[in-house]
């Protein structure tokens, strides 16, 4: 098994895969890449049995199909120190050894027989529904909702991204019970019904492996697994089993107070005034009144405080309402618009933040935080 390759484009279709593999692994053949060659294209897998992540490379120089598994840090963290070369790869299968020839020398490591490695799962045909979506959707409804991603172990199920399929629009949903996002595309049609709730590991890993294609991908899946097609890579993910809670229950729909103010000039002053919050609540309190808002948080342990006034348009009746500085932090951070709107009914509901005006009249995304009771 030989064959010839860039250190360059190796490096980086390695890289893009290897963030994959878990730090520590049940099974040593999970610290490897699985190199797999035929007919003359080098297909490299990388996997810790929840998520599978593959690439292929067209080589022009190959001999002899076959495939072994390589030690993944080794074999990084030599190629992140070759310059633009050609490397010669020559893997003998009875000893499975590795030998990588450089201009200046040979390198040699030792692989393990690729019998080992985990066995791909697959889709049930009774059950396999696929539909293709442009990269640049895929993309953003992940990375609009990531961020809003659970973590707790008792419930599981809130622990990833819940794309509901419809036959006119694709949404993506995530929520870690303090806040929650949905974002909703309708320039997409799909033609099937269907839903399921991709883990937030994988979800990161395609947030990165999405940038790398401007071409179509496809998505298939069941009720245990997904994959997800891409031009150079793919990606297999076991999915959360269960049933994703109602969102829609959860969102406000009679919100009579509204603020409409700059986006940028509120997550800066809120950066800047939770600095003086209390430490293990991290709360900010937001005074509403007509034209002005004024933004302020306190911590009585220390004796500091510190306020901010900001112009603003309000309509509706004069409040105070608290939020985790956090939180909301971050939901500013992932919006793009210059300028939101806050629906508010009264301080003790669900708050919703929206953009003034959306970048695309396809796309529709909805934040909601839950208030803080202020002492």
């Amino acid at each position: 098994m030989k064959f010839i390759v860039s250190s360059n484009q190796l490096h980086n279709h390695l890289q893009a895969i290897s963030r994959v593999i878990a730090s520590k692994n049940t099974l040593a053949i999970l610290d490897d890449f699985l190199f797999t060659l035929k007919d003359n294209r080098l297909q490299i897998t990388a996997s810790d049995l929840e998520s599978t992540a593959i690439t292929g490379m067209q080589l022009e120089n190959a001999a002899e199909s076959g495939s072994i598994a390589v030690p993944a840090k080794i074999l990084l963290d030599t190629l992140k120190e070759f310059p633009e070369q050609p490397l010669n790869f020559d893997i003998n299968p009875s000893t499975l050894t590795v030998e990588i020839r450089s201009a200046n020398g040979k390198f040699t490591i030792a692989g393990q027989d690729s019998a080992d490695f985990p066995v791909l799962p697959s889709l049930k045909p009774e059950q396999k529904q696929a539909v293709t979506l442009p990269a640049e959707a895929l993309f953003s409804g992940i990375s609009k909702t990531l961020f809003a991603v659970g973590e707790d172990e008792l419930r599981p199920i809130m622990n990833g991204i819940f794309v509901e399929i419809e036959p006119d629009a694709v949404t993506f949903v995530s929520s870690d019970s303090h806040k929650l996002v949905r974002y909703r595309r309708t320039d997409i049609r799909p033609g099937i019904t269907g839903s399921f709730v991709l883990p937030k590991k994988p979800a990161g890993l395609l947030k990165n492996l999405l940038p790398k294609t401007d071409q179509p991908t496809v998505l298939e899946f069941d009720e245990k697994n997904a994959f997800v097609t891409l031009s150079d890579y793919q990606l297999i993910s076991r999915l959360i089993e269960g049933v994703y809670p109602n969102y829609h229950a959860v969102i406000p729909s009679n919100n009579p107070n509204k603020l409409f103010i700059d986006r940028l000039e509120l997550y800066n002053s809120l950066r800047r005034v939770s600095v003086f919050s209390n430490q293990a609540s991290n709360l900010i309190k937001m005074q509403l009144t007509g034209n002005q808002l004024t933004v302020s948080a306190q911590d009585l342990d220390f004796s500091v405080s510190a306020y901010e006034t900001l112009p603003c348009s309000f309509e509706g009746d004069d409040m105070e309402i608290g939020f985790k500085a956090s939180f909301l932090i971050e939901i500013l951070s992932n919006l793009t618009s210059q300028d939101v709107v806050f629906e508010l009914g009264d301080p003790s509901r669900a708050c919703l933040v929206l953009p003034a005006t959306h970048d695309s009249e396809n796309e529709d995304i909805l934040m909601l935080i839950m208030p803080m009771m202020l002492g």
